[in-house]
C-alpha cells in the first residue's frame, strides 16, 4: 500500500472533497499544481477514458500514484449534457477560464420552459499506481436530484447551487460538507474506492 498521492485536478473544490474523504486512510494528499504538472487534455466522450488519461499524465510527471476525477452534471431534458463538458458549458470549450456562474446561467437558459427538470451527477474515480499501470482501480458515484429554476445556497461548488437533493430537499450548496460527502456522486465514489484501497492491504 503507498502512503502517498498525488491528485490530478487543480479544482480547489474537488481537492478539498477528497482530501477530506480520503484523510481515514493515513494518505499523503498532494495536488498536480503543488508540484507544477500541467493540467492533462480530456478529449474523450467517457468520463472514464478522460479520468485515466489524467491520472496516467499525472503519475508519469510525478513518479507516483495518482488519483484523478473525472465528473459532471447529466440533465436528461438535454439529452446528458452538459455531461464531460460540466465544466465549459458555457463555452463549450476551454478556450476560456471556467466560471460556475456562467455555466449555471447558460444550463438556465437551456432548460428555459422546461418541466422535466431531472438530473443527476455522476464521478468516476480512476487509481493508478504508476503511470502505465495495467489494472487501474475504478470507482463511480452517482447523485440524483432535480434543476431548480433559480440557485439557493452559498457552499459547494459546481452545479450545487442549482441541483436539488430531492430527499433531504437541499441543493447541494445548501448542505453542510459533511452531509454532501456522504451522499454525492464523489463522495460514493471515494467510499467505493476506499473499499477497493481496503482490500489491498
Amino acid at each position: 500500500m503507498f502512503t502517498k498521492l498525488i491528485i490530478a485536478s487543480n479544482n480547489q473544490g474537488k481537492l478539498r472533497e477528497i482530501q477530506q474523504l480520503l484523510a481515514p486512510l493515513n494518505i499523503e494528499v498532494l495536488s498536480q499544481s503543488a508540484l507544477n504538472i500541467s493540467e492533462a487534455k480530456e478529449p474523450h466522450c467517457t468520463f472514464i477514458e478522460n479520468a485515466l488519461a489524467k491520472a496516467r499524465h499525472a503519475s508519469l510527471h510525478a513518479n507516483l500514484p495518482a488519483l484523478a476525477d473525472d465528473s459532471g452534471i447529466c440533465v436528461d431534458a438535454l439529452e446528458g449534457r452538459p455531461g464531460v463538458h460540466s465544466a465549459y458549458f458555457s463555452t463549450m470549450d476551454n478556450s476560456e477560464p471556467r466560471s460556475d456562474v456562467k455555466n449555471n446561467a447558460h444550463l438556465l437558459k437551456m432548460l428555459n420552459n422546461q418541466t422535466q427538470r431531472s438530473a443527476y451527477y455522476y464521478c468516476a474515480l480512476v487509481l493508478v499506481r504508476y503511470h502505465n499501470d495495467p489494472q487501474p482501480i475504478i470507482a463511480e458515484g452517482i447523485w440524483t436530484g432535480e434543476i431548480l429554476s433559480a440557485p439557493r445556497g452559498t457552499g459547494g461548488f459546481g452545479y450545487d447551487p442549482l441541483f436539488l437533493d430531492v430527499a433531504s430537499g437541499k441543493t447541494g450548496a445548501e448542505l453542510s460538507s459533511d452531509a454532501k460527502n456522504k451522499i454525492s456522486h464523489r463522495g460514493l465514489a471515494l467510499q467505493m474506492l476506499m473499499q477497493k484501497l481496503t482490500q489491498l492491504q
